[in-house]
């Protein structure tokens, strides 16, 4: 696993991939991948995420667990999928919500690589997960390193806004300065908890909120059709992409 991360995160971040558990980390990657074993995201999109969202851009961060399991769908961004893949129940229900919300209507695909270009930090704690085996990378090391990444925005930065869905977001989210930031906590937005609370929760809007308290401008919310994706300046997506 060679580290292809953003240049704005290697100060932050760099000297993770010298200490003796990320080394662990790519031992056991390089083992299950020379086993066979089918992993996702796809070894180049590990640190999407970073890559897509520079340090020194990040406005929001939203925590997810680990990748999606299933074939065709995990790319480095938590809850996104990608264009063609449908999408999944929490996603969908965070439409939902973003529609109730701020009055945006579903996109007809998952992939929120926009919104990772203008500036969210679409975070899982784990960053790889193997074939249907959800958690199957949990304790390897992922969770450290991304430990990190949320500490140094914390100190280093000024008014971000987190998202922490769910009580594993919660404790991760426990090294935030909330005197410094803007700390969004609710249900996690599955089927299975969608209905106690997340729903009427209202977390686009709140952060907006919060950044007009600071005289910023709004988040952009929306998200360009699929037949749009392939064309948007910035995107980061190819044609191919865009119908694959």
């Amino acid at each position: 696993m060679q580290p292809k991360i953003d240049e704005s995160w290697k100060r932050p971040l760099e000297k993770e991939f010298e200490l003796p558990y990320m080394a662990e980390l790519r031992a056991f990657l390089k083992t299950r991948l020379d086993e066979g074993t089918v992993v996702y995201p796809h070894t180049g999109e590990y640190f999407n995420a970073f890559n897509h969202c520079p340090f020194e851009r990040v406005r929001v961060v939203i925590l997810g667990q680990d990748p999606y399991h299933g074939p065709g769908q995990a790319h480095g961004l938590c809850f996104s999928v990608r264009p063609g893949t449908p999408a999944p129940p929490s996603l969908v229900n965070i439409f939902k919500e973003r529609l109730a919300d701020v009055g945006l209507p579903r996109p007809d695909h998952g992939y929120l690589m926009p919104w990772a270009d203008r500036g969210v930090l679409l975070l899982n704690s784990v960053l790889t997960v193997e074939q249907g085996l959800p958690g199957s990378h949990q304790g390897r090391g992922w969770e450290t390193f991304t430990d990190r990444a949320i500490e140094a925005l914390s100190a280093e930065r000024e008014g971000l806004a987190f998202v922490l869905w769910g009580a594993y977001a919660q404790k991760k989210g426990r090294v935030i300065d909330r005197a410094r930031h803007f700390v969004h906590e609710g249900p996690h937005p599955s089927p299975l908890s969608a209905m106690r609370g997340f729903f009427g929760s209202r977390p686009f809007s709140k952060i907006n909120s919060y950044f007009a308290g600071r005289n910023e401008a709004p988040f952009d919310w929306s998200l360009p059709a699929l037949a749009e994706l392939a064309a948007e300046s910035g995107a980061g997506l190819s044609s191919a992409d865009a119908t694959r």
